[in-house]
């Protein structure tokens, strides 16, 4: 019998998965669940830092799926439309719990920090070699809404005026976040790096 649904999700593509879901097809919203969960629980890790929460988040956005698949016209790619479902309701869960975001007037930069640097040069704060993990755990140990901000940016994609609407804040919130979360970035690898030096 599992050979069965295999052989079936092999000849079903995604389109035909969607349509068939669309009408009540439970085989087909399984090969939807199959092709995209880990896309969707590695988002909402990200933008957690914790596996639990990624997961119940995980099973929230494929319910929400599962509610609103009629609603996709198929204006965009469908992982598309799914990531855009999933982060709204990682943000939705974020909102619920009250997440603190910085308002802009509590920024205080000092000279440094308000120096530019022309893109593509070297940051001296940075250089040395930065392994993933050590980024992993970096981004993890941001506060939450720096993280939430420096994700939706940096790794998925996102413009400021997108995440202003999504999370509800001011571009200028959004932009002053990110900055803030860059330089927490920077002085978190910097510890990492001087602990492993001292490390024999």
């Amino acid at each position: 019998m599992a050979d069965a649904k295999k052989n079936q999700a092999n000849r079903l593509s995604e389109a035909e998965a969607i349509e068939r879901a669309k009408q009540g097809d439970a085989e087909a919203f399984e090969i939807l669940y199959d092709l995209h969960k880990r896309r969707v629980y590695s988002l909402c890790l990200r933008m957690t830092a914790n596996t639990a929460e990624a997961e119940d988040l995980t099973q929230e956005a494929f319910l929400q799926l599962f509610r609103k698949i009629a609603t996709f016209r198929g204006e965009s790619a469908f992982s598309t439309w799914l990531h855009r479902m999933a982060v709204n309701v990682v943000l939705m869960r974020l909102r619920k719990k009250g997440l603190p975001i910085v308002p802009l007037d509590d920024t205080v930069e000092t000279e440094e920090e308000t120096h530019r640097k022309e893109p593509g040069a070297e940051d001296s704060k940075l250089s040395g070699s930065v392994d993933r993990l050590q980024l992993e755990r970096a981004i993890t140990a941001l506060p939450p809404g720096y993280r939430t901000i420096f994700v939706l940016h940096d790794v998925e994609g996102y413009e400021h005026n997108e995440i202003a609407t999504m999370i509800g804040c001011s571009i200028g919130n959004s932009k002053s976040q990110l900055h803030k979360a860059r330089l927490k970035l920077r002085d978190l690898l910097k510890t990492s790096r001087a602990e492993k030096a001292v490390k024999p």
